[in-house]
């Protein structure tokens, strides 16, 4: 089963332990995107739905800005091809903005409950997402929150080169069952 893998803001170079992933995971596959420094949301979007139909079906292990990708597919047809999703450090934007400013194009923070399994890795002194934020966001996509501790941003500055444990986090998502669609309420009937 391919794994796609959703780079953040600046992509990730080499020694980000997506890099590593990719050369130690053969079913691993990195979406790539034509501008890595000044993201767009659809274009950014659509290169990712591109790849979805491409595999057929994937997983996703997205980092920061790849996390927001991945859950603004919520409402959008490619979320069935999607089996799961690792949201690993995912960005505040409002947090994101103030550090890069003028860097990004994405109108607002994705809200909808995401339909596939989804598993968000967080840490207590993100300086792109506060816990508070995390736990927030976390529970409004309906994924499973794990706080690894003072982690940062989860990325090479962090001291993430190579990540095994972000391989068993996987493992432990695939188990999960894709959850079922919520009902529309029915209109009271009075007998």
């Amino acid at each position: 089963m391919t794994t796609l893998l959703l780079p953040g803001l600046f992509g990730s170079d080499d020694g980000h332990w997506q890099r590593y992933w990719l050369a130690e995971r053969p079913e691993s596959l990195i979406v790539e995107q034509e501008d890595w420094n000044h993201p767009r949301l659809q274009p950014w979007l659509f290169r990712l739905e591109e790849a979805l139909e491409s595999a057929g079906s994937a997983y996703i292990v997205a980092h920061s800005l790849g996390c927001l990708i991945t859950a603004h597919l919520a409402e959008r047809p490619a979320a069935r091809r999607v089996r799961g999703a690792l949201l690993v450090a995912p960005c505040d934007l409002p947090a994101t903005e103030k550090l890069h400013p003028g860097h990004i194009g994405f109108s607002t923070m994705p809200t909808a409950r995401l339909p596939f399994p989804t598993m968000v890795i967080g840490s207590l002194n993100d300086h792109y997402m506060s816990l508070e934020r995390l736990t927030f966001f976390a529970r409004l996509w309906g994924g499973e929150l794990r706080n690894i501790g003072l982690a940062g941003h989860i990325n090479k500055a962090s001291g993430f080169g190579r990540w095994p444990s972000g391989y068993s986090f996987l493992e432990k998502l695939k188990c999960r069952p894709r959850p079922r669609p919520r009902l529309a309420a029915s209109p009271a009937v009075f007998l």
